[in-house]
């Protein structure tokens, strides 16, 4: 990175049974075409032996500051470090780290990185909402650490539950964010909600009323406000993706459901980014049984709640809302016309506006990248010109996080 060479990463592993899982994150850092030392507890390796981390990085495996001491790695590892990322972070990992101890090659290695770090927690879900756990996760995320949440699934044995360690898929995702833009964890002890994808009404048990939304773009923000260090609620309305890691994760069908999900989330959040393309009616009557093919159909809809509008009204202090508005231009304005008439309406901080069409459209839905204008409550305009749907979350989180409040 600032020397010149590939970007510098610690891959640290403490001893848990999802060791087995970061041998396949440190493939994906070596194989794009990171420097990856490996630095795991004694206990780590029980679980995966030296000689499988060794092959994989091309490079030797200590655990103990007596290793190669005439080099002094218990300082230079971190120093020289452009993250570090521990996964799986066990209770007692995160216990060391947050209080400083410094028994082994691992717990030295953070004392001395002044890099982004990164802990991808596993363990038993007891164990994970233990306070004191939490308060040791909290001293973490309070100096800038991103400590990513567990997710909910099969843990050891024939317990399931949340503890679950991500998969290494998405911690590498949050690895790269950190790594491409140099990013510092801007949004560490931030609460953030996030709505995504479309919202269904049905008419009966077979059809709905329904948009093209794939909730990418939502995604993509909760996704990246992880790796900038945020706690992230994702309210998610009939997304077919895969859950990004360390997101809380709430499914949802209708725009009721959305609004009583969001509202609630709302109620402890910093940030609340209203991306969900919801429903503006919905059928006064679901019929239980499915309607029958007839020449004509005539169904009566009823509007439902304005979520945005009334997240607007009951904002919490300090809180920064952020709506977005799919417009086409016609004959009373153009895009930009009416996203400010909505701006305004909606009562938020920030609008990001993006213009739609018809299938292959690049700023569409579905699709992989998107542009916007984000117009924010002080008349200020910004352009995010076309590039990744995760390029546009990063650009709406810098202008979010300049506006929440210092305290």
């Amino acid at each position: 990175m600032t020397r010149g060479g590939p970007p510098v990463v610690v891959l640290g592993v403490s001893g848990g049974i999802a060791a087995y899982k970061a041998v396949e994150l440190l493939r994906q850092l070596t194989e794009s075409g990171h420097d990856v030392t490996v630095v795991p507890t004694q206990s780590a390796l029980a679980f995966v032996g030296a000689p499988t981390w060794a092959a994989l990085s091309g490079k030797p495996v200590r655990t103990t500051v007596w290793d190669d001491v005439q080099s002094v790695p218990h300082v230079r590892i971190g120093q020289s470090a452009d993250l570090v990322v521990v996964a799986p972070a066990t209770a007692d990992l995160l216990a060391k780290a947050a209080h400083g101890l410094a028994d082994d090659l691992l717990t030295n290695t953070l004392l001395t990185a002044r890099c982004p770090v990164v802990f991808a927690p596993a363990m038993h879900t007891e164990m994970w909402e233990h306070a004191a756990t939490q308060a040791n996760v909290a001293t973490l995320r309070a100096r800038g650490c991103v400590v990513i949440e567990p997710a909910v699934g099969r843990l050891t044995g024939a317990d399931s539950g949340k503890g679950r360690l991500p998969e290494p898929t998405e911690i590498y995702a949050v690895c790269t964010r950190l790594l491409s833009r140099g990013l510092s964890p801007d949004l560490a002890g931030r609460r953030v909600v996030v709505s995504a994808g479309g919202t269904r009404e049905h008419l009966d048990p077979v059809r709905f009323l329904g948009n093209r939304s794939s909730g990418k773009q939502g995604y993509a923000l909760a996704r990246t406000a992880v790796a900038r260090g945020a706690e992230v609620v994702l309210v998610a309305a009939n997304v077919a993706l895969p859950d990004p890691a360390g997101v809380k994760v709430v499914r949802v069908t209708s725009a009721l459901e959305l609004r009583d999900a969001v509202l609630a989330e709302a109620l402890s959040a910093d940030v609340v980014v209203m991306s969900a393309a919801v429903a503006d009616y919905r059928p006064v009557e679901r019929q239980a049984t499915k309607r029958k093919k007839t020449d004509s159909l005539t169904v009566e809809l009823v509007q439902n709640p304005d979520v945005l509008a009334e997240l607007g009204r009951q904002r919490q202090d300090g809180q920064v809302l952020v709506g977005f508005a799919a417009e086409t231009g016609d004959a009373d304005g153009s895009v930009l016309d009416h996203g400010r008439a909505k701006l305004a309406r909606k009562g938020c901080d920030l609008l990001v506006v993006n213009e739609v069409g018809e299938t292959g459209h690049p700023t569409g839905f579905e699709g992989e990248h998107n542009a916007a204008v984000v117009l924010g409550a002080d008349g200020s305009a910004t352009d995010i010109p076309l590039g990744s749907k995760d390029a546009l979350a990063d650009a709406v989180w810098d202008l979010v996080a300049a506006r929440l409040p210092t305290s």
